[in-house]
């Protein structure tokens, strides 16, 4: 079960990881196209939102409160689904197909990071292959 919890863990974070360096690295076009979305922060929130999910990936994949950053991720994609995705708004059938795909994706994810919220909150280290016992504890 340790390999298990371990590999998911890694696929999971790689997605956030993997962001986090998009939006690090390309943080001018994801601004703009933020703006063009109606999106709060600018280039600021661009940035706030990728360190958010490489610190959560991290926290996830280290197995380092793995509950902190499982929860700094879904409230890192709450916003962003609603603000970036926001399907209901879009008039061309195919554009509104993509953004209803890329939000329903997105509610998945923080399914999945609640989930691991729970998993890391009420087994801790009994899940195996983690640094820390997790700050926040459900019994």
């Amino acid at each position: 079960m340790d390999t298990v919890f371990l590999i998911a863990r890694i696929l999971v974070a790689l997605i956030f990881l993997l962001s986090a360096v998009g939006h690090v690295a390309n943080a001018n076009a994801m601004a703009q196209y933020a703006d063009y979305k109606g999106a709060p922060g600018g280039k600021a929130g661009v940035i706030v939102s990728g360190i958010a999910m490489g610190v959560g990936g991290l926290m996830i994949l280290l197995g380092i409160w793995g509950e902190i950053g499982a929860l700094l991720i879904a409230a890192t994609l709450i916003p962003v689904t609603f603000f970036m995705h926001a399907f209901w708004k879009e008039t061309d059938p195919q554009a509104r197909q993509t953004e209803q795909i890329s939000f329903n994706k997105n509610l998945g994810l923080i399914g999945g990071a609640l989930a691991l919220f729970l998993l890391f909150a009420s087994q801790g280290a009994a899940m195996g292959l983690t640094v820390t016992e997790p700050l926040l504890t459900i019994a």
